[in-house]
């Protein structure tokens, strides 16, 4: 006889909505942070993104993000508004755009240093235990995208 599992349907015990409200706690901690440097959480993600690897296309970046291309232009473009990027269009290939920090953009990253430091801080938990959680969603993220694909 084959035991049948019994599945949590509760708010509180779907991993969904832990997912879901810790997300949104952890963007609520940044927020005070990128505040001072003038950035929302997703375009900080993607200065970090730029920071590591510049002069990339916006379909790079949207890959990046894991967001579609039309969900990261406008946010692209609020950054080149702040005057942290410039978006230039391919020499060879028009169609691609092309994203480089300006000195603004590459000055932030100094700004932006300590960040990571307080985020550590505030979720008062060791180091090796946020990379393990990291690791896992990161583990678990790529095979919901892979089920997906399928």
């Amino acid at each position: 006889m084959t035991q049948r599992l019994a599945l949590p349907f509760t708010l509180d015990e779907q991993l969904c909505f832990a997912l879901y409200s810790t997300s949104l706690a952890m963007t609520k901690a940044y927020k005070p942070l990128l505040d001072k440097l003038g950035l929302t959480y997703p375009q900080y993600l993607a200065m970090l993104a730029l920071w590591e690897s510049d002069d990339i296309t916006v379909k790079d970046m949207a890959a990046r993000l894991n967001l579609d291309p039309a969900t990261v232009t406008p946010l692209l473009k609020r950054l080149e508004t702040q005057g942290l990027l410039e978006r230039v269009r391919g020499v060879d290939d028009e169609r691609l755009v092309y994203i480089r920090l300006t000195k603004a953009g590459l000055a932030l990253k100094r700004q932006a240093r300590e960040v990571p430091a307080e985020i550590l801080c505030a979720t008062q938990q060791t180091p090796d235990f946020l990379l393990q959680l990291r690791d896992d969603l990161t583990r678990l993220r790529t095979t919901l995208n892979d089920y997906m694909d399928h």
